[in-house]
């Protein structure tokens, strides 16, 4: 029997989807858990995979199309199998469900028109508003909120200006959130009537973003709750006059501005949507190089598939040599001179502020520290190195360690919650990987079950991932312990902030060589500073220490973790 597959709802916050790819095609043979498509959120671009066997009998969304959650994605049955009344339901159900909206609509006009009807002072005072001030058609857009953590927004650019068209699905605006810079596109068709936060403005979530509705309509007095601002006097309207002037001249100026600006954009930041940059990457075009055909420019599927590459003419590359060549130095600044660079903070680094902050000031923090002989360490690295095809680092063999640690240390491995304390029975290693905007904490589970080899392997893939800025929101979800490693910068020992809601957070060090006494004589000797910082309202000083010294054992004799 053929099994119906709808687009699934990959986040807590998704309402709708974009396939991005087809990996199967109709008529293509599928078994549980091939990957059909790959599917773009309101969070990332995620693999979607069957949990059926049979044939691809049927495609209902193509690549580059979006729909909500539920919409049907795909048939899967036997070969040959009829499956039109299934795809027919589908239809009728979409059918059903759009009368039922016009339907619904229509009472409301009708409603509406009642009560005009009813209260023609009213109809008079709010010139042909609804009850709650909006006229009819417009749509008001808050600062939505595309990811679970996210609290305010801003807008890193505008696709489209006050005064152009809008279709249901166009790019409206790139949105900077605390994890990264996403496409927010309309739900609605109409005009661009109003734009509630300009370029580089930061606001909270579901304050005023943008109204669209019929060309020409008035939204001058609707604000982001609905209402109507009254005039109360024939002064305020003067006033309203002068500054609706000021403004008209302040959009000629701005609408200047844009124009001289574009060709400033178009030499730095490209738009382009997921899908365009996707296909670029897999086929090696540089998007610098290809012309957009959508709005301002922007680049679509259609202009990658397009694209031919050509060679620049000599004459432009030359003129580009002098042009450079003829570009002022930079002026003198004489030695004493006070100034500063303002950088505007990203929302990651706003979030890692506000989480960090919150860590040092709630959690009473307290820090011990122990140094390891590394000798045993180096010699046991120096012979798994030596396999084939195996690379473990001195980071490998310390998360191993810690999660072994753990599992002795229970108490450790804790949370505080106010009522109560909770231990983890699971041990999730989060591992601290510096990025260009600060710092994520990508995890690893079930980390004590995995050999140092996989834990190498984990590491570097999540790494990757981190500074390609490819990490997934549940990449970086339900730690229960954290490693922070500055040894490969030489840092001899420093202490960390609690990563929240762990106990407590582990301050690797560099390997130093130095003169050690051994068997009442001195060598030399190549040691380890280890530093736990640790919340005092669930690790007490005495269980912070017994763990170090299990972590000191197992460092010191390798061979121990493998047992």
């Amino acid at each position: 029997m053929a099994e119906v597959i709808n687009m699934p709802r990959l986040s807590d916050t998704m309402e709708e989807g974009v396939v991005a790819k087809w990996l199967k095609q109709k008529g293509d043979k599928v078994e549980e858990g091939d990957i059909l498509a790959e599917i773009e959120t309101d969070k990332a671009t995620m693999e979607f995979e069957s949990f059926y066997d049979g044939t691809l009998l049927h495609i209902g969304i193509e690549e580059g199309e979006t729909a909500p959650v539920d919409t049907l994605l795909a048939i899967i049955g036997e070969e040959g199998e009829d499956i039109s009344e299934l795809i027919k339901g589908g239809g009728d159900a979409d059918d059903d469900e759009k009368d039922e909206k016009k339907d619904k609509k229509e009472e409301e006009s009708d409603s509406d028109k009642d009560e005009d009807d009813t209260d023609g002072e009213d109809e008079a005072d709010s010139d042909g508003d609804g009850e709650d001030g909006i006229p009819e058609g417009v749509e008001i857009i808050t600062m939505p909120r595309l990811s679970d953590t996210m609290e305010e927004g801003t807008v890193a650019s505008w696709l489209k200006k006050e005064g152009d068209k809008v279709e249901e699905g166009d790019i409206l605006a790139e949105i900077e959130t605390d994890k990264a810079t996403m496409e927010f596109e309309s739900f609605y068709e109409g005009t661009l009537l109003k734009i509630g936060l300009e370029e580089g403005e930061t606001a909270k979530v579901d304050s005023l973003l943008a109204i669209i509705g019929p060309e020409g309509t008035d939204v001058s007095n609707v604000s982001v709750d609905g209402k109507s601002k009254k005039k109360s006097s024939e002064k305020s309207d003067k006033k309203d006059d002068k500054k609706e002037d000021k403004s008209e001249e302040k959009e000629e100026s701005k609408s200047s501005e844009d124009k001289s600006s574009k060709t400033t954009k178009d030499g730095g930041r490209i738009f382009a949507s997921p899908l365009a940059k996707k296909m670029a990457e897999d086929k090696g075009i540089d998007l610098s190089d290809v012309e957009g055909s959508g709005g301002n420019g922007r680049i679509v599927k259609k202009d990658i598939e397009d694209y031919k590459p050509s060679e620049k003419p000599a004459e432009a590359k030359s003129a580009g040599k002098e042009e450079a060549a003829s570009a002022a130095p930079q002026p003198y600044v004489p030695a004493g001179e006070e100034s500063f660079e303002e950088i505007k903070n990203s929302q990651m680094r706003k979030t890692i502020a506000k989480r960090l902050g919150e860590s040092k000031f709630n959690a009473p923090h307290y820090y011990l520290t122990i140094e390891v002989d590394m000798s045993n360490a180096m010699a046991s690295r120096k012979q798994i190195n030596e396999m084939p095809d195996v690379k473990v680092s001195f980071n490998d063999m310390v998360i191993k360690a810690s999660a072994m640690a753990l599992r002795k240390h229970p108490q450790v491995n804790s949370q505080w919650t106010g009522e109560s304390m909770k231990i983890a029975k699971h041990i999730h290693m989060g591992v601290a990987v510096a990025v260009e905007e600060g710092l994520v904490v990508p995890v690893l589970k079930f980390a004590d079950q995995m050999s140092m080899t996989q834990i190498g392997n984990n590491v570097k893939d999540v790494a990757g991932k981190a500074r390609n800025k490819k990490l997934q929101p549940k990449d970086m979800e339900g730690s229960t312990f954290t490693v922070s490693n500055l040894g490969m910068f030489g840092i001899v020992e420093f202490t960390s902030i609690i990563n929240q809601p762990n106990s407590a957070i582990l301050s690797v060090g560099t390997i130093v060589e130095k003169p050690v006494v051994k068997n009442g004589e001195i060598v030399v000797g190549n040691t380890m500073k280890l530093t736990l910082a640790c919340d005092h309202r669930t690790v007490d000083g005495a269980t912070g220490a017994a763990f170090l010294k299990t972590l000191k054992t197992y460092m010191e004799n390798p061979v121990t973790m493998l047992a």
